[in-house]
């Protein structure tokens, strides 16, 4: 049995074309804009130098860089974790400027921040990989190197936690 080919120099710049703004996008939903640029480039650094070792055979690409992406993100977890109780601590009152919406946001922003906060690690890489990069189970299996049912179990625990803060957030409006 031969493995399937890695992925090879030429056909990277294409990898990263179609996959940076995904990546960037859930970085920095985990770790905030100012971090995401960085660590998005750095997932692909990363996948850069792995490149060779990337075997088509085990699953998608897509899925891998994900992976990739998430272990960098447990680097910054006390970054993550400080980002999650900043967005707790919004004071909708100090939100002077903007309509009302804009005070709407910051209470919400503030909730889910806090409820996020109180999930475990993989509760919230489970969930978070689901919410911002749109991976399926089996991508997020993948992606985290565990199996689909653990996923699935990861994710309903997740959202029983978070149900009663969304569940205020839809009576609020």
């Amino acid at each position: 049995m031969t493995a399937a080919p890695a992925i090879g120099l030429e056909r990277f710049t294409d990898v990263h074309d179609r996959h940076f703004a995904d990546i960037y996008r859930y970085v920095a939903g985990r770790l905030g804009a100012q971090a995401a640029e960085d660590v998005a480039a750095e997932t692909f650094l990363v996948a850069f130098d792995r490149r060779k070792t990337f075997d088509a055979g085990r699953g998608d690409v897509r899925a891998w860089l994900f992976g990739i992406a998430t272990n960098l993100v447990s680097r910054h977890r006390r970054k993550e974790a400080r980002h999650y109780r900043a967005l707790s601590r919004l004071d909708p009152r100090e939100t002077t400027e903007g309509p009302e919406n804009r005070v709407v946001d910051s209470v919400a922003a503030a909730r889910v921040g806090k409820a996020l906060a109180r999930l475990s690690a993989g509760e919230r890489d489970v969930l978070l990989l689901v919410a911002l990069g749109d991976l399926g189970y089996a991508e997020v299996a993948e992606a985290l190197g565990i199996s689909p049912g653990t996923v699935g179990s990861r994710l309903n625990r997740a959202r029983k936690k978070l149900n009663p803060v969304l569940s205020q957030e839809a009576s609020d409006e």
